[in-house]
């Protein structure tokens, strides 16, 4: 039974989640921000491979591609991790996709488009594979009462290597194409390195392998796939990311078009990119600290409704920069409030299925992720800023679906839980259901 806490320590500070951050935790947080400082091909492929005489629709095909192998990589990081472990999940992703990267500009000739598309495919299914496992291993070693705020230090240490690599990149541009490639196989390399030399090693089991784990383990799976389709609150929640990712999508895809085709230059969509990135990473650990004081569903909940909202702001009639700059500042702020909270909650599953749950959730948000800037750009070329409006009310039901997807685990179950309780406890009354889902009433596990 916890404590209650006093008003004054109800929460932790900054400084207390700094310093309960284990060693492990701060490499990881360092290989992941190096790693990103490096990831080049998602922001640069096209624009590299139209340098190298391709058109822009088969290298957008191959970007898109590139996507498609990404969602699936985070499918196959979950499956890695519970079957390697963490630190071995990362080691062979990173392993593996430095090498593919290391060769894209030696398959960058039109004439080897076959082979490209499926190297990209490849790549993209390594690159993403890692996650799983980083975000399993976090939650793992980081304290509970300090798991969000871990979270929300994966969030900077990813935005930081997001923000520096562009400008990194320019430099490399100014030299050799090629170098943007190679300096990414170089970070991904170094991270699979740290990754072996720094991370600790999974734990053996002591007694020897028996004949019948293989089937035990694949019937465990099969339960545990099903104990997630049952997960109506975990459903309501991939449903809530799956949408918010429909409208993060089209920060990056329609609002550029539609800031240029208001005529405004395009120095302040820059502008708007640059405000963001240094928000999140200035501020988003302070917030979190004082998020962490609310339930999970309602810091889910408000956050995901006030991003929506401040993306709904973007279509204001006779928007000006300074309002576009307001609403960009709304948006991070919900973004804030949410992000940590959402990506933290997969990793309340029990540890034998964590690995999935995280990995569920990160592919269908890598899905809406995918799809989100063709829907984005189709309902703008018929609509106009009416996109706008659709992603305000596409973030009510997000925001819905997240209240619902996290609400408090004190609530009443219902019907169809009572039934499905009853049903688990007669059939291995010793034994806790083989894939039960997060179900943490608050945004701090305690």
């Amino acid at each position: 039974m916890s404590v209650p806490k006093s008003k004054d320590d109800a929460s932790p500070g900054v400084l207390d989640a700094l310093r309960a951050t284990p060693r492990p935790v701060r490499y990881l947080l360092g290989g992941v921000l190096l790693n990103q400082l490096g990831a080049f091909v998602q922001t640069f492929l096209v624009l590299y491979l139209t340098h190298r005489g391709y058109g822009v629709d088969r290298a957008g095909f191959l970007l898109g591609a590139y996507g498609v192998g990404a969602v699936a990589g985070t499918v196959l990081g979950g499956e890695l991790t519970l079957r390697l472990g963490s630190r071995n999940t990362i080691i062979a992703a990173m392993g593996g996709s430095s090498v593919l990267v290391f060769v894209i500009p030696w398959l960058a000739e039109p004439g080897t488009y076959p082979v490209l598309l499926g190297l990209v495919v490849l790549l993209g299914l390594m690159t993403q594979a890692y996650r799983p496992a980083a975000s399993a291993l976090l939650s793992e070693l980081m304290p509970d009462e300090f798991r969000v705020m871990g979270f929300s230090m994966l969030r900077i240490a990813m935005n930081i290597g997001a923000a520096a690599g562009p400008l990194l990149a320019a430099g490399l541009i100014q030299i050799n194409w090629n170098l943007l490639f190679w300096f990414d196989g170089v970070t991904a390399l170094v991270y699979a390195l740290l990754a072996a030399v720094l991370l600790p090693r999974p734990v053996k089991k002591a007694s020897a392998p028996d004949p019948a784990e293989g089937a035990a383990a694949e019937e465990e799976k099969q339960s545990a796939y099903g104990a997630m389709i049952r997960d109506h609150r975990f459903l309501f929640y991939l449903a809530s990311m799956l949408l918010s990712a429909l409208v993060y999508a089209q920060f990056f895809s329609v609002l550029p078009i539609d800031l240029e085709d208001a005529g405004h230059s395009t120095a302040l969509y820059s502008v708007v990119l640059t405000l963001s990135s240094a928000l999140l990473i200035s501020l988003e650990l302070a917030v979190t600290a004082r998020v962490s004081r609310w339930r999970a569903s309602t810091a889910a909940a408000v956050g995901t409704f006030v991003y929506c909202l401040g993306v709904a702001g973007f279509g204001l009639p006779g928007s000006v920069p300074a309002l576009i700059l307001l609403t960009t500042v709304v948006s991070v702020g919900g973004l804030m409030v949410s992000g940590p909270t959402l990506w933290a909650h997969p990793a309340k599953a029990e540890q034998r299925v964590r690995g999935r749950y995280i990995a569920a959730s990160q592919a269908v948000f890598g899905l809406g992720s995918a799809i989100g800037p063709a829907l984005g750009m189709l309902m703008w070329t018929r609509y106009g800023d009416g996109i706008w409006l659709a992603c305000g009310i596409v973030g009510v039901l997000a925001a819905a679906l997240a209240y619902a997807g996290l609400r408090p685990s004190d609530e009443p179950a219902g019907p169809t839980e009572e039934a499905e309780a009853a049903e688990a406890a007669e059939a291995a009354p010793q034994d806790p259901p083989a894939g039960a889902g997060p179900r943490e009433d608050s945004a701090v596990v305690g």
